[in-house]
């Protein structure tokens, strides 16, 4: 694979992959994507999740690029009032800027295919994507303390960091810690393939937006319980204050992805915290 490291509202640089390759389609993952940091920094995440966008947009004008994949989120379904979700569940308020920024960025795409534009859009609303590839050489490494529940948990069994904190165990669920859909990295990359593969037998001016993930929901300490248990190894953990932006419980219905795109996972939760453990050590 040729490896460009650069910003993509960096239009030079654009340029210069475009003058190099010829770009059958794109695959839009680059956001910040923090819910707590966005929550405290608001204006650097519109910038950067809405600025970028629409710098890849305008350039696919330009080079005349039909495709592209859109990295979007479940965070658009807020708290919804009914599980599990489909696509067809309304878009409530964010609960973050973050989730903000996926819905605007939606919301962007679908303008563009309304109005003629030419292109062929595809959003994947995902779940929570974690795991590691299983030759543990390719992983999730966070510059600084992480966002994201499952390399704070490796981090702590390696003993990285001292302790873990649950943010809240008294929420409307099974054991009052909150209700997410871990869906293997491996599977989310599968998806993605799929999806480029089905833009390419549309017709112009095309959008459709699909849930990636599992079908189920796990709480935070049954993560943290089946990580210990699988990879026979403690976590030292402790109970906090709820976090603002979380959301509560969600996990998706992916009967249309499944259908649509023939995609199903392939990876369990067993499976994706045994490879986020394998990674980790590789380290």
């Amino acid at each position: 694979l040729t490896f460009y490291k650069g910003d993509c509202s960096d239009r030079a640089l654009l340029d210069q992959i475009a003058s190099e390759h010829d770009i059958a389609g794109i695959i839009h993952f680059a956001a910040f994507k923090a819910v707590g940091e966005s929550t405290m920094q608001p204006l650097k995440y519109y910038q950067n999740n809405l600025g970028s966008l629409l710098a890849i947009l305008d350039f696919m004008k330009t080079e005349q690029i039909k495709d592209i994949v859109f990295s979007s989120s479940c965070t658009v379904y807020g708290q919804p009032e009914k599980l599990p979700v489909t696509e067809a569940t309304p878009r409530q308020n964010a609960e973050s800027p973050y989730g903000n920024t996926k819905k605007i960025c939606e919301d962007i795409l679908v303008d563009a295919v309304k109005s003629k534009a030419g292109i062929r859009v595809i959003s994947l609303r995902y779940f929570n994507p974690v795991g590691a590839h299983p030759s543990g050489k390719i992983g999730e490494l966070p510059i600084g303390t992480p966002a994201n529940l499952v390399p704070f948990v490796t981090q702590t069994a390696a003993g990285i960091r001292e302790k873990l904190t649950v943010f809240g165990d008294d929420y409307d669920t099974a054991d009052g810690s909150c209700v997410r859909d871990f869906i293997h990295v491996m599977d989310l990359a599968d998806a993605h393939v799929k999806a480029l593969a089905y833009l390419g037998e549309q017709q112009d001016d095309f959008y459709d937006v699909f849930n990636v993930g599992t079908g189920n929901g796990n709480t935070v300490l049954e993560v943290i319980r089946t990580f210990e248990k699988i990879n026979r190894i403690k976590v030292n953990f402790e109970i906090g204050a709820r976090r603002p932006g979380d959301v509560v419980k969600i996990w998706a219905d992916t009967t249309k992805i499944n259908s649509v795109l023939n995609w199903h996972p392939s990876y369990s939760l067993e499976d994706s915290l045994r490879d986020s453990w394998n990674w980790q050590k590789t380290l």
